[in-house]
């Protein structure tokens, strides 16, 4: 079966019952605006995930404010999804990676990319969704897997979003596609080593939440790595992370950015 056929069958006829039983009184406007922007998707049976904060709060329970809805589709399906949206409300694009639906300063974003080009949102994903209770709605949730790989390179001055994945490590640990995760971030594995890295720091006592074959695996990595000469371009990979905190390196420090050559290990 196609992933979107999958993720309307998966919604069923829950979705009227779901919003009729919510106490939608009790949203704040901010909240019914995305409650709002939810039920227009959901019945135009478009294909779309919750992720960002909500997700996290979902998977964790830790309950921490969010500034917006982010909602993910493929690159393939953004421009209906803003297309059916804008009938209702003001939106505006991104061409290389999301879209943003307006009311007044509310606003959710449509997310099909990365800013930096290395994590686009994949069909294959909707498969791994899971169902859960959003606002009122029953809606696909993008899976913690997928929910890490999406926040492993949001590591800015202003916002890092390495506590999401050490609380998502910690609360979902089962749920957790290692494998699939590892094969997400092949090109980039030494990232995903400072994660674990960091995780096994701030909870020693759950360090056993992270596979041994996992770490082993990526040890070894480095260590043929330190065996190897480094590279004789000087290189910075920075931008991946932040485009604005590291733009020193590449502008007057002499190195290279390699901010678009996402899927090229170094």
């Amino acid at each position: 079966m196609h992933a979107r056929d999958r993720q309307i069958a998966a919604r069923g006829t829950e979705r009227s019952t779901d919003v009729d039983a919510f106490k939608l009184a009790s949203l704040t406007q901010r909240e019914q605006f995305y409650s709002n922007v939810l039920r227009d998707l959901l019945e135009s049976d478009l294909p779309f995930m919750i992720g960002g904060g909500y997700a996290v709060n979902l998977y964790t329970h830790a309950r921490c404010p969010t500034k917006d809805l982010d909602i993910f589709t493929t690159a393939a399906e953004f421009p209906r999804l803003l297309s059916h949206l804008q009938r209702n409300n003001r939106v505006s694009a991104d061409e290389s990676w999301l879209g943003k639906v307006h009311r007044g300063r509310d606003f959710v974003d449509i997310i099909f990319g990365s800013s930096n080009g290395a994590v686009p949102v994949q069909e294959e994903w909707f498969q791994y969704a899971a169902q859960a209770q959003v606002l009122g709605h029953c809606v696909p949730v993008i899976n913690p897997t997928e929910l890490i790989w999406s926040k492993a390179f949001i590591q800015k001055r202003n916002r890092h979003d390495g506590v999401d994945i050490v609380h998502l490590i910690l609360k979902q640990r089962e749920a957790i596609d290692w494998q699939r995760l590892i094969m997400y971030m092949n090109p980039h594995w030494e990232i995903l080593l400072c994660h674990l890295l960091t995780f096994r720091w701030i909870y020693p006592s759950e360090r056993d939440a992270i596979p041994d074959w996992l770490l082993d695996d990526l040890l070894e990595r480095l260590s043929r790595q330190r065996e190897g000469p480094p590279p004789a371009t000087k290189l910075c990979r920075g931008r991946l992370l932040s485009s604005s905190d590291y733009r020193g390196a590449t502008e007057k420090w002499g190195f290279l950015n390699v901010e678009d050559e996402c899927g090229n290990e170094r």
